[in-house]
């Protein structure tokens, strides 16, 4: 069975610098999860990527909030698009063969 991991959300502000209502917005858009784990707010270890993908967008090229979710909403249909011309390419391989 899995065991899931958290990370507190107080230890994320102090490494990346960054204030505890950005993940509260994030939450709010639906961009994030927020857990509480014995009375602290957490993050699923599994989502830091995403956390970081998202904290880039909003401090290195000033991305607002509603941006970051049309980038992620973007990023995820472009990843879906590029699974399904894959899948097609390889049904395709069986009849040119």
């Amino acid at each position: 069975m899995k065991t899931i991991e958290f990370i507190p959300i107080d230890e994320l502000c102090a490494h990346y610098e960054i204030e505890t209502s950005f993940f509260t917005e994030l939450s709010d858009l639906g961009l994030l999860e927020i857990s509480t784990v014995q009375s602290v707010y957490c993050i699923d270890r599994e989502k830091i990527s995403a956390v970081e993908k998202m904290i880039r967008l909003h401090q290195d090229l000033n991305i607002n909030f509603e941006g970051i979710d049309t980038v992620i909403n973007l990023l995820d249909k472009i990843e879906s698009l590029q699974n399904e011309l894959t899948k097609t390419k390889n049904r395709l391989r069986i009849y040119e063969e």
